[in-house]
């Protein structure tokens, strides 16, 4: 079974590809998908969430904020650097989980924060990055996504630049253009890997 990371920053179409390959009748594993369950009341990273941040990440039912705790860590560097220290542990034991329950022939992991630890960790073939200038980035997060130009911009520039993420992936798909570019850019990755579903 292949494993191929799609990595990318917010904004880039990231989610637009592997949306894109579920339809084609490939796994997905999210990990913003396991973030939110890892996060769940009862489970150990929500309880330690609790404890690093207050109450205040919680909503009345209980449940994690994401909305609040995006805009704190998206804004303060010590906030997010303790946030990762807490999930990424539990998000990558979950991931591993979720690969050994797959039997396709590929499994997908969408992972934003891709780091080169993560091949060995997950065992993974390739990774492919889905990039976008950030220009086009920023425009999508304000006319798709509602953000305001200033929490766009704070976003993008919290995150992994197009140069720094080039270097630790096997594949780029830029995507500055169409959703039906995208998409052909998709199968023809597929296509050189011989994996044909769909």
């Amino acid at each position: 079974m292949k494993r191929i990371v799609i990595a990318g920053g917010i904004g880039a179409g990231k989610s637009a590809a592997t949306e894109y390959l579920a339809i084609r009748g490939f796994p997905i594993i999210d990990a913003d998908d396991v973030a939110r369950a890892v996060t769940q009341p009862g489970e150990p990273a929500w309880q330690a969430m609790r404890d690093a941040f207050g109450d205040a990440v919680l909503r009345n039912d209980q449940t994690i904020d994401r909305a609040f705790v995006a805009d704190l860590v998206f804004h303060d560097v010590s906030a997010l650097k303790r946030l990762n220290s807490i999930t990424h542990g539990h998000i990558g034991i979950e991931i591993i989980r979720r690969i050994g329950e797959t039997t396709s022939d590929a499994v997908f992991i969408a992972l934003a924060l891709f780091r080169p630890e993560h091949r060995s960790a997950f065992e993974v073939d390739e990774v492919w990055a889905v990039l976008a200038s950030p220009d086009v980035a920023l425009g999508r997060l304000v006319e798709h996504r509602e953000f305001t130009e200033d929490d766009a911009r704070a976003r993008l520039a919290n995150q992994a630049t197009n140069e720094e993420r080039v270097p630790l992936v096997d594949r780029v798909l830029w995507n500055d253009g169409t959703l039906e570019e995208l998409h052909a850019k998709v199968d023809a990755e597929l296509a050189r890997c011989g994996l044909v579903h769909g």
